[in-house]
C-alpha cells in the first residue's frame, strides 16, 4: 500500500524499482496487489455482521472467536456465508475485534471454621439435566466513589440463568438471604434443589439455614478445607461478569453505589439472561436454552 501511494499505483515507474528493494518486496508482488487492491474483500459481509453484532449491546465487544462464531450461527445473518472457526479468528484479527481478559477477581468470604458445616452434594459437577434442579451462589465486591458494593447472584446449573440478585453495602448473611429470598420469589419450583456455596460465614449463618429450610432447598458446601475449585463456576461467573462490564469500560471507583446498582442489575437480569452468548449453552442466551427445554416437554407430551 506504501509503495502504491509513493508511486501513484505504479504509474511513476522510476520510482517502483526503488521502493520495491527499500522494503523488500518483489515487484511480482507489488504488481499482484495493484490488480487486486480493487477487488472486494470476500469476507466483507462477514466483517460487517461481526462488527454489528458487537454494536447491539455494549459487552458484545468482549466476544472471543468461540462466542461470535456462535452468535453468527444463532442469528445466521442474511446473505452472509458462515466460514469455519479458525476463519471467524482470523476475520475478527483483521479488523481488530479480538479481546484478551485483563484481570482475575479474588474471593471475599471468610471460611467459618467453627460452624456446622453442609456436605458437599455438587462435588464439582456443575452440570444439570435440567432448571432448577442445581443452582450455585457466591458474591463479590466492587469499589464506589461512596463505598463498597456487595453483588450476590444465585446461578443455575442448567443454563447459567441468574435466578436471584440482591445488592447492598455490607456482606452480611442478610444480603444472602435476600438473595434467595428474589430468587423463590421469581422461581417458586426451586424448592427441593440444590444450592452450593462456599464454606463463608454468611452461608453458615443461622439466618441462612433457617431461610434455606423455609425454602425446602438442599444445603451444599465446599469441601473441607474450602478449596477454590469447588465453588469455581461462581468464581467464572464473576470474572466474566467484570471483564465484559466493568475492565475498561467502566471505572467503577468514580460511580456511585448507586449507579453501579443500575448497571450491573441491567447487565444481569437484562443482557446476561437474555441475550448474551454462552458457549456452555452451545452458543445460547440462557433463557433461550430454557425455553427450548420447556417447549420440547410440550411437544413431548
Amino acid at each position: 500500500m506504501f509503495i502504491a501511494i509513493k508511486t501513484d499505483d505504479g504509474r511513476i515507474k522510476g520510482k517502483n524499482s526503488f521502493y520495491c528493494r527499500a522494503l523488500h518486496v518483489s515487484r511480482q508482488a507489488f504488481n499482484k496487489y495493484l490488480k487486486t487492491k480493487a477487488t472486494p474483500w470476500k469476507y466483507q459481509p462477514l466483517a460487517d455482521a461481526m462488527v454489528a453484532i458487537c454494536r447491539e449491546d455494549e459487552c458484545n465487544d468482549t466476544y472471543g472467536r468461540i462466542r461470535m462464531y456462535q452468535a453468527l450461527q444463532l442469528k445466521q445473518p442474511e446473505g452472509v456465508d458462515i466460514p469455519g472457526e479458525r476463519t471467524v479468528y482470523r476475520v475478527m484479527e483483521e479488523i481488530g475485534l479480538t479481546h484478551k481478559p485483563k484481570r482475575k477477581p479474588n474471593g471475599i468470604t471468610k471460611a467459618d471454621k467453627e460452624a456446622r458445616k453442609s456436605d458437599d452434594l455438587i462435588k464439582r459437577d456443575f452440570s444439570a439435566e435440567k432448571p432448577l434442579e442445581k443452582c450455585i451462589t457466591d458474591m463479590t465486591e466492587i469499589k464506589a466513589s461512596d463505598g463498597k458494593l456487595y453483588v450476590s447472584a444465585i446461578f443455575d446449573c442448567y443454563d447459567l440463568a441468574v435466578l436471584g440478585l440482591a445488592m447492598d453495602t455490607n456482606m452480611k448473611a442478610t444480603l444472602c438471604e435476600q438473595t434467595l429470598d428474589n430468587a423463590y420469589k421469581a422461581y417458586p419450583m426451586l424448592r427441593g434443589a440444590i444450592l452450593h456455596s462456599d464454606r463463608g460465614t454468611q452461608y453458615t449463618s443461622e439466618l441462612y439455614r433457617n431461610a434455606i429450610n423455609k425454602y425446602g432447598i438442599l444445603q451444599s458446601m465446599n469441601s473441607a478445607g474450602g478449596r477454590c475449585h469447588d465453588n469455581a463456576r461462581c468464581e467464572s461467573m464473576w470474572a466474566r461478569f467484570k471483564e465484559e462490564l466493568l475492565y475498561g469500560r467502566y471505572d467503577a471507583t468514580s460511580m456511585t453505589v448507586e449507579e453501579l446498582k443500575t448497571l450491573i442489575w441491567r447487565y444481569f437480569i437484562s443482557y446476561w439472561n437474555n441475550r448474551r452468548i454462552c458457549s456452555a449453552n452451545g452458543g445460547l442466551p440462557p433463557m433461550v436454552k430454557r425455553q427450548q427445554y420447556y417447549t420440547s416437554l410440550q411437544e413431548a407430551a
